[in-house]
């Protein structure tokens, strides 16, 4: 089994092709800072495999996790061979990576939940793997605002990252559709935008309803178990809190914080249909004081360097017809109330770097000034990326045209909902983060990319695997693994790898789309997508 995804930097095996016995006596020893690694294994590889994996004794197998200065901080080294399988990171996290790949050896039963042939010999190749990932941000952002992910699926979505050595959750806790996060200050955002009366089945034009209310909001003590268990797996948290636009689910829980004079807010409730509402923030001190108050707990729960303050898709329809708008454009020398949308987001990107922290948000933001040290997300193409890089920014690059992941994974009539551009398996494999033409000091800025999950037509974790994979293991592999220029990469060599890692993925049972297209439950036939023709184009 060395059918590793992603595909180390260097795997050499034994020629002979010896291998090593892991039995119940291999003993596994965790040296300093590596105790964490220790535990992981023992929770999940002990409990697929029955193996108790002491501390000590005098079994015929050691495994042996360290820590080693020369190492990159994400790389490892693992060497199985002569009794001893040694796992060496540059730091706690490498090890770890390592510690992925060594369950991957195993075989997939290693990633069930229990021993299923309680008599197995478990065995590891004779092999030294060295590895160490391409990019510093290896993400997935999910969305929970549309479709609400109860927290243990969420904490299943941070196991899935971790067999994948992806290590940035960009977590989308608020939009129109829902509020996801207790704000002890503002109790009413859990109470009401929280929940919706009723959501929208299938894309925006679908006439059909699913008439049960939906909605669910994290705790603050969920935020906490979160944030724990994504560090220790080596996964940052980073939240999102979009503003001032996707902001109705706020609005309805407190009107004030809407445009006032331009709508009756009181009578906006939590949006039940998709798209960009023109319901968003008003450019107030009020609803200034109130997104820093948000924050202000935000940060508290999350460490993260990172804090996402959105800055995308605000339509300025009510700014328009808002003499408070207007006037606060007029006071602050701006050519038209378009230009709000930059300042609300500059102001809270500057309240933020204040406090240490960096802010980053979608490509919208570089329409106006920037704090230093702002990050983007270019989601609307590679040339957003590009522009964000020579500008002097970092950025992560997630263009829709090729990583978000809602979009169809085939032309068949019978792909679930179908959305967006056709993005198979190939062509995620394929994808090249640093755009065309940015090199040097530009290039450098690219901290790394991400596969974006929205969640519109995603209503149940089923159906958030059926997208997510195997496209996220394509994407993991375009994340971490150093490859050639995209015409010239291996696909068929990764399809022979794939034929194993379905096999893991069953074992932690995910609803993957199959090679072959959807099985019939995975099918929603009579609910309209939107479907669009031809490729991408990448602005």
């Amino acid at each position: 089994m060395t059918e590793v995804i992603p595909a180390p930097a260097r795997l050499r095996r034994d020629p002979a092709g010896r291998r090593t016995e892991i039995g119940r006596d291999t003993v596994l020893r965790a040296g300093p800072g590596t105790e964490g690694v220790a535990r992981w294994l023992r929770a999940t590889v002990g409990a697929a495999t029955g193996l108790p994996f002491p501390e000590s004794g005098g079994g015929a197998c050691r495994i042996e996790l360290g820590i080693e200065s020369g190492l990159p901080d994400e790389g490892y080294r693992l060497t199985a061979g002569g009794g001893t399988v040694g796992l060496a990171g540059g730091s706690a996290a490498g090890v770890f990576r390592g510690a992925q790949t060594l369950r991957q050896l195993l075989g997939p039963d290693a990633f069930r939940r229990a021993p299923v042939r309680p008599d197995r010999v478990w065995e590891v190749p004779e092999i030294t793997v060295e590895d160490a990932p391409r990019f510093r941000w290896r993400g997935l952002m999910l969305d929970v605002a549309r479709h609400f992910m109860p927290k243990e699926g969420v904490l299943r979505y941070l196991d899935l990252m971790a067999a994948h050595k992806l290590n940035v959750f960009h977590f989308h806790l608020t939009d129109d559709q829902g509020w996801r996060i207790e704000i002890e200050r503002y109790p009413e955002l859990a109470g009401i935008a929280s929940w919706r009366p009723r959501t929208k089945f299938g894309h925006r034009a679908s006439p059909l309803w699913d008439e049960r209310p939906h909605g669910g909001c994290y705790t603050r003590d969920d935020i906490r178990e979160i944030v724990a268990y994504a560090a220790e797996r080596h996964i940052t948290v980073v939240p999102e809190i979009d503003v001032p636009g996707h902001a109705q689910a706020a609005v309805a829980a407190r009107p004030e914080l809407g445009n006032t004079d331009a709508v009756d807010t009181r009578a906006v409730s939590v949006w039940d249909d998709w798209g960009i509402s023109p319901n968003v923030l008003a450019p107030t001190d009020a609803a200034l004081r109130f997104c820093e108050g948000v924050l202000e707990e935000v940060l508290e729960l999350f460490p993260s360097e990172f804090v996402h303050i959105g800055g995308d898709e605000c339509p300025t329809d009510q700014w328009r017809r808002s003499a408070t708008a207007r006037a606060r454009a007029r006071e602050l020398g701006l050519a038209d109330v378009d230009g709000l949308r930059s300042w609300f987001t500059g102001h809270l990107g500057r309240w933020l770097t204040a406090r240490g922290r960096r802010p980053i948000g979608w490509d919208e933001i570089l329409d106006g000034a920037l704090p230093e040290g702002t990050a983007v997300c270019a989601w609307r193409g590679h040339a957003r990326g590009a522009a964000a890089a020579r500008a002097g920014h970092d950025v992560v690059m997630c263009p829709e045209q090729h990583v978000y992941l809602d979009h169809r994974q085939a032309p068949g009539e019978d792909e679930p909902v179908p959305v967006g551009f056709v993005r198979t398996l190939e062509d995620v494999y394929r994808f090249e983060p640093v755009p065309a033409g940015l090199t040097g000091e530009a290039a450098g800025r690219v901290l790394g990319t991400q596969a974006n999950l929205w969640t519109e037509v995603l209503e149940d974790s089923a159906r958030v695997d059926y997208q997510a994979f195997p496209r996220l293991a394509a994407f993991a592999e375009v994340a971490w693994s150093t490859l050639p220029a995209p015409a010239e990469r291996d696909f068929a060599g990764f399809e022979r790898r794939m034929a194993v890692h379905y096999r893991r993925l069953d074992a932690l049972g995910v609803a993957y789309r199959p090679p072959s297209g959807p099985r019939p439950w995975q099918r929603r036939p009579g609910v309209p997508g939107r479907p669009l023709p031809g490729p991408p184009p990448d602005r």
